[in-house]
């Protein structure tokens, strides 16, 4: 199966990330959960990740905010942003600053593992794994 693809999810909304991170988890990945982006920020100092599953509107530390220091911490990550909340200017803004997809919730599964996939390739590229 390869290597086990380590991702964090940030979201606010527990529901949403204690799912998303079972289902996740089933399919072999090592999965870490945060509710906000000081959380995340918080859990990335102490462990590398290869992906990060971010949501855009959290209370507290935004996620374009995150973001900008999610790659301050590791240029190479991929954060995938996973919202609720179509805005066309905040999606451009996020990709300008490092993002590497901006998809909306609900979000197929398949897709998603897909698109994991394809950014966890793009990190080992990026580390010249």
């Amino acid at each position: 199966m390869g290597e086990e693809i380590k991702v964090l999810v940030v979201d606010d909304e527990e529901r949403f990330r204690n799912t998303l991170g079972k289902l996740l988890a089933t399919h072999g990945m090592a999965v870490t959960i945060a509710g906000g982006g000081e959380e995340a920020l918080e859990i990335l100092r102490n462990a590398p990740h290869d992906i990060v599953l971010l949501d855009v509107k959290m209370p507290g530390m935004s996620g374009q905010q995150t973001l900008l220091e999610i790659k301050k911490l590791d240029p190479d990550i991929e954060v995938i942003i996973l919202t609720g909340h179509a805005s066309v200017d905040i999606a451009a803004e996020m990709m300008t600053h490092g993002g590497s997809d901006y998809l909306l919730k609900p979000y197929p599964m398949d897709e998603l593992l897909g698109i994991i996939h394809i950014a966890y390739d793009r990190r080992k590229t990026a580390k010249g794994q």
